[in-house]
């Protein structure tokens, strides 16, 4: 039975991506062997990587004056290369400083990996109230090296409905659960990064957006496999990609092609979001913390309301049971804020909303009859 699996990641992939991978598994492409099987400078495999770049630049608009790199380590790797790449200089060189926004766990795990590079400055926190809303972003200084935010907090469920103006600094976005949702100018950002294994394919490949005038920056003594001039260079392809999550990728590229693009879809995330969080407005059981200005389409958090904070765990850890019961499947908060979290990205069908709210009515009516 296929379950509705609501993971922030790795997360839900387009069955028809899935079945599709599972029936060339043996013969890609008439080649007789399986993609895991290429060698990455094979003639083979080169037209799959080059048609994976094809489908994002298209369906992503991206402008020509951008590179696009298949690599590896996670967004999380990022949280190094950014500063490595765009803020540090020579031994014995001053370091430079960069803008940090912290809307949550990975924005502030990005500022404290950064820090070990650059002068990591935090220009603004919703720390306050829980990371529950975006704050208003200022400016940076002008000689700032770049400007980071992350576009949708999947932890906590908020994503910015806005780009913070920054002059001639960089704007550098974590885009790892938001890529591909709805429409996003590529321009107005110097660099941007996803990990793949939330909207986009399988965990192990990140895909970073860059800029031309951004490239070639890296100190001397940086490492080979941490510069992005080196896997620019060399098409991706420096050392041994991850080759299949490159070949995943690209059937899921294909997948939203035929469902109309980006905008296509953008218009069913929004139904989907939507729909969810009328049920929690309705709901005397449930409810979303986050301040409705600030809520992701992707990531959608929601708790009881019951003030008895051992009951209300207690009640919690029973509705993610017997919700994977009934085949809804990864709706545990994380494991820093508890609580129950639904991930709707691109894969998951408006039905499995619907399931799962019909599921939750019922929860809601059994539990009020307690």
């Amino acid at each position: 039975m296929r379950v509705y699996n609501f993971s922030p990641g790795p997360s839900t992939l387009p069955l028809p991506v899935l079945e599709r991978a599972a029936a060339e598994m043996t013969d890609t492409n008439g080649t007789g062997q399986s993609v895991m099987e290429m060698s990455h400078r094979s003639k083979d495999f080169r037209p799959i990587i080059e048609k994976t770049e094809e489908l994002l630049r298209s369906l992503m608009g991206i402008p020509a004056n951008y590179k696009v790199l298949f690599l590896q380590g996670g967004a999380s790797l990022q949280f190094s290369m950014i500063p490595l790449n765009l803020a540090s200089g020579e031994a014995g060189s001053p370091r430079k400083k960069a803008s940090y926004i912290e809307t949550g766990i990975w924005a502030k795990k990005a500022a404290d990996e950064g820090a070990k590079y650059v002068e990591a400055i935090t220009r603004v926190s919703s720390k306050d109230k829980a990371y529950t809303y975006i704050p208003k972003a200022p400016p940076p200084d002008p000689d700032d090296a770049y400007y980071h935010i992350t576009l949708n907090n999947t932890i906590v469920g908020t994503k910015w409905a806005y780009l913070p103006e920054t002059g001639s600094v960089p704007l550098v976005a974590d885009i790892s659960s938001s890529i591909l949702s709805e429409p996003l100018d590529v321009s107005r950002f110097g660099l941007i990064y996803a990990g793949a294994q939330k909207n986009l394919g399988p965990a192990g490949t990140t895909v970073v957006i860059i800029r031309d005038d951004l490239i070639g920056k890296a100190p001397s003594w940086a490492p080979a496999l941490l510069r992005y001039d080196i896997y620019a260079a060399e098409a991706s392809m420096y050392n041994t990609p991850p080759c299949y999550g490159i070949y995943i990728i690209g059937l899921v590229l294909e997948w939203l092609l035929k469902q109309g693009g980006v905008k296509a879809i953008a218009e069913l995330n929004k139904a989907k979001a939507d729909r969810f969080y009328s049920y929690l407005e309705s709901s005397k059981f449930f409810y979303s913390p986050v301040d409705k200005e600030s809520r992701s389409l992707m990531n959608i958090p929601f708790v009881v309301r019951e003030n008895d904070l051992a009951k209300k765990a207690e009640i919690e850890s029973r509705f993610v049971k017997e919700a994977a019961a009934e085949g809804l499947v990864n709706l545990a908060g994380h494991r820093l804020v508890g609580g129950m979290r639904a991930s709707i990205y691109n894969a998951m069908p408006i039905q499995g909303v619907e399931e799962l709210i019909q599921f939750m009515e019922s929860f809601e009516g059994r539990a009020a009859g307690a």
